[in-house]
């Protein structure tokens, strides 16, 4: 009988029931995303993710979408407004749950993302910024916790099947 480790990419973390968050995983740690049984997958990283990964991706059916591209974006770049809208509008929708959002380190694209989604959750300030940086390391980018702290939420259209948590 062979012992069976999951072991959770890096940066990994619960968001919130069905949505979980990291940075791009190793062979290592697709029987742990497998247990999580995963229907949709955001990248927000501006390259593809490796070729291992992307035939898990396949081999296990899961919806992906690849929304950090934008022409000559290096992963220096800000993510954009029209980026976060365009997660935001994927994750309220409950069907594309089990989720998980992802970025190369799951740190920075990921971490604005998931802060923009605590705003909508109407999460003060302080708490949002404290989960950025504690995914974030000693890594923080000011000008993130400042798009977070600017975004509007007013844009983000709430669809009649979003999750109770919202």
């Amino acid at each position: 009988m062979t012992s069976q480790h999951y072991i959770p990419p890096q940066n990994f973390g619960y968001i919130e029931e069905n949505l979980y968050r990291s940075g791009q995983p190793n062979e290592l740690n697709f029987p742990f995303l497998e247990k999580l049984g995963l229907k949709t997958l955001l990248w927000l990283a501006p390259e593809e993710p490796n070729d291992r990964f992307m035939t898990f991706i396949q081999d296990q059916d899961i919806s992906f979408h690849h929304l950090g591209v934008v022409a000559a974006a290096s992963a220096w770049d800000p993510i954009t407004e029209e980026v976060v809208l365009e997660a935001l509008e994927l994750i309220l929708h409950r069907d594309n749950h089990p989720m998980i959002i992802m970025c190369n380190l799951g740190r920075h694209r990921t971490g604005t993302v998931v802060g923009c989604l605590r705003k909508l959750q109407r999460w003060n300030l302080a708490s949002i910024f404290e989960e950025y940086r504690r995914h974030a390391g000693q890594k923080v980018r000011v000008l993130n916790e400042q798009f977070i702290e600017l975004f509007d939420t007013d844009l983000v259209g709430r669809p009649a099947d979003a999750p109770s948590w919202l």
